[in-house]
C-alpha cells in the first residue's frame, strides 16, 4: 500500500513537471513570436536596402557596358552569384564589394554612399 502512494505521488509530481515545461514552452513561442513582430520594420528596411545595392551594382554594371558573365570571370565568381547580388538575394562580400568597385573604377565608398542616397530618396 505505501509503495501505491508513493508511486501516485511520484505520477502528480511527473505530470506537474511537464505541464510546467509546457507552459515554459508556450512562454517562450510568445516571446519569440512577440518579437519577431516587433521587428518587421527593420527586416523590411533590410530587405529595401539590398535592392538598393543590388540597383547600384547593376547600374554601374551596365553602364560600364559589362555583362554578368564578364562580372563574374573577372572576380572569380559564378554569374549566378552577380544575378543573386543585383536581385537582392545575396550581398556580395567585403571583398567582392572592393573588387568590384574597382572594376567598375569608382571608389568602394561610392557604392554605399549611393546604396544610402536611394534609401533616403525612398522615405
Amino acid at each position: 500500500m505505501p509503495t501505491a502512494v508513493i508511486l501516485l505521488a511520484f505520477l502528480s509530481l511527473l505530470r506537474l513537471v511537464l505541464l510546467a515545461g509546457i507552459v515554459y514552452l508556450a512562454v517562450l513561442l510568445v516571446r519569440a513570436l512577440r518579437k519577431y513582430l516587433r521587428t518587421q520594420d527593420v527586416r523590411k528596411e533590410k530587405a529595401e536596402t539590398r535592392r538598393s545595392l543590388g540597383e547600384v551594382l547593376k547600374s554601374h554594371r551596365t553602364r560600364c557596358q559589362m555583362t554578368q558573365e564578364f562580372v563574374a570571370e573577372s572576380l572569380g565568381v559564378s554569374r549566378q552569384a552577380v544575378s543573386k547580388w543585383e536581385t537582392g538575394a545575396a550581398d556580395p562580400s567585403t571583398s567582392n564589394l572592393l573588387a568590384l568597385a574597382k572594376l567598375f573604377g569608382v571608389p568602394a565608398e561610392e557604392l554605399l554612399r549611393e546604396m544610402e542616397r536611394e534609401k533616403d530618396d525612398k522615405t
